[in-house]
């Protein structure tokens, strides 16, 4: 693949000048001033290899996949499993077996939670879920709850935003039947020691669902590694396409859970009287899948494979202790998270001044960040807060753009 002549050693500053090319929307202006883009936890920015692969599909192979017997059909389909493959590869999952399409964290958290359920799931069974969730990985639980009466206990965390191990241990009983936990706190950016949180539940005979939405982007995972049950994440935040995510499985799991939705796709046989379910992993893809969006996945997966996991790791981490040093310098700065294994993400408020306030004026600037509650209102709860200013760093971001940040937020703070 094509990726703009770039050294893959590191990412030096030529590199990344490089790499920031293959970003058109970069260069773009906003209220006259250059963009900053700082929200890359909400959604990242698209290379152009994945915008001209999406398109060049759109305009060269675009057929509906699987049983078509014309060369449009199958060619669509060839690039479909081909892109499944590229995700097994990415995840070192062990078959493409494992990797159920969907249409992104959200929908693969919902259909695990529903499947497995349904299936493993008594009255008085519990979960063990963390004070640090999204909303994601806490409502499809609480739904769970009211219609089979489960019961979710919550890991809690110290000041600096680290989960309580001690506690986590002693959540367990026998009724635990699994543990839903983020890999990166998407507020926080703490992350997790999920292989050892894994190891200890697998202890206690009990399966480990993994959030990987801000891990993904960001370190190499791998899901044998982790010895993870379940891992989940979504194309966007990895620089790829909007509506198309990942569920992993291990096999022997998925094949013991059943189906979260009926139709074409996901069948063999179908009749009035009875219907046999399709393989794995079709049988949870019921429907016509984005064959479209996984390419474009596919794609995301291999442009960042090309720069090197670990390079971006190092790369992001540099950036995030270089913003944590410079953001301490300004008066009534109060940073949330500082974890010793820390993420890309730092979550701050500045003295008195309202999340949204600081927001909005930085954006006047230039300066994309988000702000609010971050889908994570019982965190915000633990903390005391109803929200957080979040700047979140890319592989793409800058010392530079650190520094505009910084020189941002200090011009704001005069205004109040």
């Amino acid at each position: 693949m094509k990726l703009s002549s770039l050294f893959i050693h590191n990412l030096k500053d030529m590199d990344l000048q490089k790499i920031r090319a293959d970003f058109p929307i970069l260069s773009r202006e906003v209220y006259g001033k250059p963009l900053v883009y700082f929200d890359n936890g909400a959604t990242t920015q698209k290379p152009r290899q994945v915008v001209d692969a999406i398109t060049d599909e759109y305009y060269s192979v675009n057929a509906n996949v699987h049983r078509g017997v014309h060369f449009l059909s199958q060619q669509a389909t060839e690039l479909h499993e081909a892109s499944r493959e590229t995700v097994r590869k990415f995840i070192n999952a062990r078959s493409t077996n494992e990797i159920v399409f969907t249409r992104g964290t959200t929908e693969s958290i919902n259909l695990l939670v529903s499947s497995f359920g349904d299936e493993f799931m008594q009255e008085g069974d519990e979960v063990i879920l963390s004070v640090m969730e999204h909303h994601s990985n806490i409502v499809p639980w609480q739904l769970l709850a009211a219609k089979k009466g489960i019961t979710i206990k919550v890991i809690p965390m110290n000041d600096k935003g680290e989960l309580l191990q001690d506690e986590y241990k002693q959540l367990f009983s026998e009724r635990t039947k699994i543990v839903s936990v983020a890999h990166v706190s998407n507020v926080l950016g703490t992350v997790n020691p999920v292989r050892e949180m894994i190891r200890y539940a697998h202890g206690q005979g009990v399966p480990v669902l993994v959030d990987g939405a801000q891990s993904i982007p960001h370190m190499p995972v791998d899901v044998q590694d982790l010895d993870a049950d379940f891992y989940v994440f979504s194309g966007h935040k990895v620089y790829g396409p909007t509506g198309v995510g990942v569920l992993y499985g291990k096999e022997e799991w998925l094949e013991k859970i059943p189906p979260y939705q009926g139709g074409g796709e996901m069948i063999q046989h179908v009749s009035f009287e009875q219907t046999t379910f399709n393989e794995l992993p079709f049988k949870f893809e019921a429907g016509t899948p984005d064959y479209i969006g996984t390419t474009g996945l596919a794609k995301a997966l291999d442009y960042v494979s090309a720069i090197g996991m670990e390079n971006i790791a190092a790369h992001e981490h540099e950036l995030t202790a270089y913003a944590m040093h410079r953001l301490k310098e300004i008066p009534g700065m109060r940073i949330f998270g500082e974890a010793e294994d820390k993420g890309s993400v730092i979550s701050f408020l500045v003295g008195d001044i309202h999340h949204f306030d600081m927001g909005t004026l930085l954006d006047r600037l230039g300066i994309a960040v988000r702000t609010g509650h971050h889908c994570a209102q019982p965190l915000m709860q633990r903390l005391g807060i109803e929200g957080t200013v979040r700047a979140s760093f890319g592989l793409y971001n800058t010392k530079e753009e650190i520094d505009v940040l910084v020189a941002g937020i200090e011009r704001v703070s005069k205004m109040f």
